[in-house]
């Protein structure tokens, strides 16, 4: 994989992709369970070879951060998938050793520096890089001057989980997707989000859509998990919008309906794809994704009833 680091301008913030791994395990019909493939003729020349071979085999996902520095803070938008996370379930994820803390220091930012950390949810390959094994074998945050932004719905499914007390169940009768399809995976809770809330630097969120910092807000996008967001920021007139999990590849973009395999709630999470889809059509964003490879950002096209994409 290329570490090099890609940059972008919104306003007057930067955004910068800090590179942690890229998987090629997946071929499209294992990712997107259903996918037609008369869809990959509508993509135009270059977007699914520039997100692997094309046809359906050996698909390429990237996993990385976005680093956003504004005016006045320095900012992290997730936070990959970690060194050393016992991951035995998710081999892909398993026990990793990746120089992603050098690559973000190549940008001048080391874990002090750090003024907000925002996920938009809580999935092992989101919220990794929240901690780091200390010298005593505990895990503390990465990022120890931070504010962890997260909502609080996904806490509380994650505790529930974890602890296996009731709460997990008392979280889906509140939200009214019915039973999930899937449930994070097993671990994540406990090496990387209890330690951030024992440490109290969690600030724990309301999903909907109000700014929780100056330019930024969370937007309701639920379905890939229990209270899953899109992040938006608005600078100078311009606008940026992460999506997090509500697309994996750019194929999606030309059939939203298919739900990806590692959607928890699938019915939701299509409903989800498609107002993000339009959001990112009417209102010219660029597009910072968690997943697609090369650049991992571009712009969404409305197309008649469909939509497009273009890499930036």
């Amino acid at each position: 994989m290329t570490s090099e680091a890609r940059h972008y301008r919104i306003g007057d913030v930067t955004v910068t992709k800090i590179p942690e791994v890229e998987l090629a395990s997946f071929s499209l019909a294992t990712l997107l369970p259903g996918f037609r493939t008369e869809a990959l003729r509508e993509c135009p020349d270059g977007i699914a070879p520039r997100s692997g071979p094309s046809g359906l085999e050996n698909i390429v996902l990237s996993v990385h951060t976005w680093l956003v520095k504004t005016p006045e803070h320095t900012i992290l938008i997730d936070t990959g998938i970690g060194n050393g996370k016992n991951r035995p379930s998710a081999s892909i994820f398993h026990q990793l050793d990746t120089p992603f803390l050098d690559r973000l220091g190549d940008e001048g930012v080391e874990p002090e520096a750090v003024d907000y950390v925002l996920l938009t949810h809580l999935h092992a390959d989101h919220v990794g890089w929240n901690t780091r094994l200390d010298e005593d074998g505990v895990w503390v945050p990465t990022f120890p001057n931070a504010t962890y932004m997260f909502s609080a719905v996904e806490q509380r499914y994650g505790a529930g989980l974890h602890h296996e007390d009731g709460r997990a169940e008392a979280v889906r009768s509140a939200v009214n997707m019915g039973t999930p399809v899937r449930t994070p995976t097993r671990g994540t809770y406990l090496d990387s989000v209890m330690p951030i809330l024992e440490a109290g630097r969690d600030e724990l969120i309301k999903v909907d859509g109000r700014e929780v910092l100056d330019g930024i807000s969370f937007v309701p996008t639920p379905g890939h998990s229990i209270d899953h967001a899109a992040i938006v920021l608005r600078s100078k007139g311009e606008e940026a919008l992460f999506g997090g999990d509500v697309l994996h590849h750019p194929v999606e973009i030309y059939q939203p309906e298919v739900a990806s395999m590692f959607c928890e709630f699938p019915t939701e999470s299509r409903g989800s794809r498609l107002i993000l889809l339009d959001r990112a059509a009417e209102t010219g964003a660029t597009y910072f994704s968690s997943h697609f490879s090369d650049s991992s950002a571009g712009r969404i096209t409305r197309k008649g009833s469909s939509y497009g994409w273009e890499f930036v």
